[in-house]
């Protein structure tokens, strides 16, 4: 099975909820949404070296105690990323 996100592929933009609601009223389907974490099908995980200030670091630290769902730095990072670039 390939990922997208392995072989270096674009990951598709998702259509828009307003899209799905339209297409399920025509179709008489019932709609339900379901959030997934996508990070496991944007590709293997790389370790990288970044530089940050100290002053960044602590909020960041102070941003994953106050919220387990980012469970880490790097989740925090990654989670933010793919909120910014809009990727899934």
């Amino acid at each position: 099975m390939s990922i997208l996100g392995e072989d270096g592929a674009a990951i598709p933009q998702a259509s828009s909820v307003d899209d799905y609601c339209q297409l399920a009223k025509d179709e008489g389907a019932i709609l339900s949404v379901v959030d997934i974490d996508i990070a496991r099908y944007l590709g293997k995980a790389t370790k990288i070296n970044i530089t940050l200030p100290q002053h960044l670091i602590t909020r960041i630290d102070e941003a994953v105690s106050a919220n387990p769902q980012y469970k880490s730095r790097s989740g925090f990072l990654s989670q933010s990323a793919i909120s910014t670039l809009n990727v899934g």
